[in-house]
This record gives C-alpha cells, structure tokens and sequence, in this order.
C-alpha cells in the first residue's frame, strides 16, 4: 500500500496557515485567526473547506464531478480547491477520473465508515422515536443508509405489543415501506444498481414488477412517504419517511408500522405526515452532531 506523502509546509490548505490565496484573506487577521486552531472561532478555515468539498463530493455520486464545479458549488476558487482535491486525493478520500477529470469519494471513506458506529444518532434520535411511538401506539424505527441498502439501528416499541424485532436486520427494498422511501430520493442510476438483482414476490401484494416500482416511487416522492401494506410479511402495513442530508439525499429512514388491523390504509395519510415531521428532527439532530 502506498504511503502518502503529507502536504508540504508552505502549501497554503495546510492545516494552521494564515494565509490564503484564493482571494478572501482579511488584512485586519480576521482569516488569520479563523485559520488558526486556537482562535476565536475555534476552528480550522482549510479544513472546513475540505470537508465541504468532500460532501459535494458524495453528492455529486454516481458520475462525480469536475473540480471547477465543485469549486462553485462550495463557493471557493478555482486553485484552492485543487489543492483541497489534490490532497485528499493523495490520502484516497477521494479519487480523479483519468479521462473526465471527475472526482468521486474515494476508498478511504468507505472503509472510515465501515468503521463508525452510529451512537451518535441513536442518542439524538431515540427520543423522536419513543415520542412518535406512544402518539401513534405502534412501532418506530430508524434505519440508516449503507453501502448496499438499510440496516435497522434503533425501534422503540409500545410496551403492550408484541412484535418482530428488527433491530441490525437489512431491509428488502422494494418490499419495505423503508427500502421504497431510500429509493423514492435516490438517481435512477443508483436504483438500477441496488435493484439488479430479481426482485422477490414475498407476498402476493409484493411490487415485484420495475414498471409498476418506478411509477409507485414517484409517488412516493410527490407524496413525500412511502407506505408498505403487507409486502414483506403479510400482516405488517407501515409507512416511512426519508431524513434527507444535504442535496435532499437520505441518509436514514424513519418508519411507522404495526399490524393491518391496527395500521389499516385508511392510517397511512396521519402517520406518513407524522413520519415526515419526524424524520426532519432527525435530520436536524443529525446536523448537530
């Protein structure tokens, strides 16, 4: 594996330098001190800078996109974010495409986020859930976005039910009011990708046919929920909402669900605008982490 080399010291991205050449240094040191660790910001001004590149970055996923762009995006000029590329590059946070001069997150990223635990979110989020649980009487939980779909990460459940403990469990996507409302917020180009596979028929209200999934994801996405009526298991009706990240992509869903006789059709209107609200207070959780 090839070690990366650090950034030159009188390169100006480098993490404490007061100057800054892309033209927004403040002669009285007010860029100084924000550049600096210990001033009165309390932050870092080219580390900021390279963390918004990189999420530009992850949003501009499937196709990437070219420094220039990413550069207006993020409102930083031209060279400056070069550098913050290039360097990130270097130590495979992100990776340039030869022939587009594209660039996509890189390796370096996943396997960090392979490693991160999500307790972070749980604590900012189980209070929404335990809050939704006992206004609705029914299940809550969140699910979050990995690599190849949604792994379940917290539930809070009414002390009177019983019911199937989802709970690290990963969820069919297009079965699953949770899997359709990750697809619903998703590039048709990325669903074709987490839907290559044949999609199973669990029950016979299973959508198993694209056509009628890619309509019913529309929908879903002017309704702003989506809803499930016993697609994965027979008597299990639900509804879920995406927690949307920056550029409205999802990195979590929220679902509402229980037993047809308790969660009829008739439900899905009350408890999909309950969702929504819901999974916006995650999200807003989520950004103060």
């Amino acid at each position: 594996m090839r070690t990366p080399k650090p950034p030159r010291a009188d390169d100006s991205t480098t993490v404490g330098t007061t100057g800054d050449t892309d033209g927004n240094h403040d002669t009285d040191g007010t860029a100084s001190r924000l550049a600096e660790p210990g001033g009165s910001s309390g932050k870092v001004q080219s580390l900021e800078r390279a963390i918004t590149l990189l999420e530009a970055t992850a949003d501009s996923a499937p196709d990437g996109e070219t420094a220039t762009n990413l550069a207006s995006r993020c409102g930083l000029n031209r060279a400056t974010a070069w550098r913050l590329l290039s360097t990130m590059e270097q130590y495979g946070l992100v990776e340039r495409d030869p022939l587009t001069s594209r660039y996509t997150v890189g390796f370096a990223v996943a396997r960090m986020a392979s490693a991160a635990g999500f307790d972070g979110l749980i604590r900012r989020s189980h209070g929404v859930l335990r809050q939704v649980s006992e206004q609705t009487g029914e299940t809550a939980n969140l699910a979050v976005v990995q690599q190849l779909g949604l792994t379940y990460i917290d539930e809070v459940t009414p002390p009177v039910v019983l019911s199937a403990k989802w709970l690290g469990r990963q969820a069919p996507l297009h079965a699953t009011s949770t899997g359709k409302a990750l697809l619903a917020w998703l590039p048709a180009e990325e669903v074709d990708v987490l839907l290559a596979e044949p999609l199973t028929a669990y029950t016979d209200t299973t959508v198993a046919d694209r056509g009628r999934l890619r309509a019913e994801l529309a929908e879903t996405r002017e309704r702003g929920y989506s809803v499930c009526a016993g697609e994965m298991e027979r008597n299990l009706y639900g509804v879920s909402a995406p927690v949307l990240g920056t550029r409205d992509r999802p990195f979590a869903v929220l679902s509402i669900w229980g037993p047809q006789d308790r969660v009829p059709e008739s439900r899905f209107p009350a408890l999909g605008a309950l969702a929504c609200g819901a999974a916006e207070e995650v999200a807003r959780a989520a950004r103060a982490l």
